[in-house]
């Protein structure tokens, strides 16, 4: 009996063996490619150049002209460790990748802010792990070429908020009439839960579901400590008159 259940240790031992080798060597391949695809791009259109044609835009809002609750309900949203980490967070890759195993889909991928400005800067929103690796590529070189508080500009004035609004500029002013500077801790944290979903999250699209979003967006607010429940339960009330959903 103890040789059947050795036998079988080593068998199992075995197998989860060669199942890591496979799955190294299948990273190694999609790795290879998603490299070749980041070259492929930055050769077209080098990454200097894309950055330098983004900060010279009249439009452009440099970081020291963003409301710091604003920065906090973004970081807090999309990449609590941003500040943190080398463009890559190997902690939100591996729970996307648990989740992602789970449901049998890419339905979560764990991009940082640097990842998910190369995907809008170079590539499609297909899901593919070679894409994946090309942004990772990207997101290094990203922060190996700009200082975090650069790239964090980059990613808000490139990113979309729906209504036809390209970057923060255009936001502020087409939803609030105001310049960046200028908005409120409310339309902070609203403008902050917009981009995760434009077409529906847009209060010219749906109030409802705009105060739904930014509950979320104060939500994790609260667990990342960057606002206090009591400020946090505030500003969720004042959004609901704001957008006219208070009784």
């Amino acid at each position: 009996m103890k040789r059947l259940a050795k036998w079988v240790l080593r068998a199992v031992l075995m197998l989860l063996a060669l199942a890591l080798a496979a799955g190294l060597a299948v990273g190694a391949v999609f790795a290879v490619r998603g490299y070749n695809l980041y070259r492929q791009a930055a050769d077209e259109r080098p990454l200097e150049q894309m950055v330098a044609e983004i900060q010279s835009q009249e439009t452009y809002v440099p970081f020291e002209d963003l409301p710091d609750l604003y920065v906090d309900a973004v970081v807090s949203v999309e990449d609590k460790r941003f500040w943190s980490h080398p463009g890559v967070d190997p902690i939100a890759i591996c729970r996307a990748l648990l989740y992602d195993i789970q449901t049998q889909s890419l339905a979560q991928g764990g991009s940082t802010i640097s990842q998910q400005i190369l995907k809008n800067l170079y590539f499609t929103q297909e899901k593919k792990l070679e894409r994946k690796f090309a942004e990772v590529f990207g997101a290094f070189a990203l922060e190996r070429l700009c200082t975090k508080e650069e790239i964090f500009a980059l990613y808000v004035n490139t990113i979309y908020f729906g209504s036809g609004y390209e970057g923060i500029a255009a936001a502020a002013q087409g939803y609030f009439g105001k310049e960046v500077s200028a908005l409120d801790a409310v339309e902070c944290v609203m403008l902050a839960g917009i981009p995760n979903a434009p077409s529906a999250y847009s209060p010219d699209a749906s109030p409802s579901l705009t105060a739904q979003r930014t509950e979320q967006v104060l939500e994790r607010m609260v667990a990342c400590e960057t606002l206090s429940e009591r400020d946090a339960q505030a500003l969720s009330e004042q959004t609901e008159r704001r957008l006219g959903l208070s009784s």
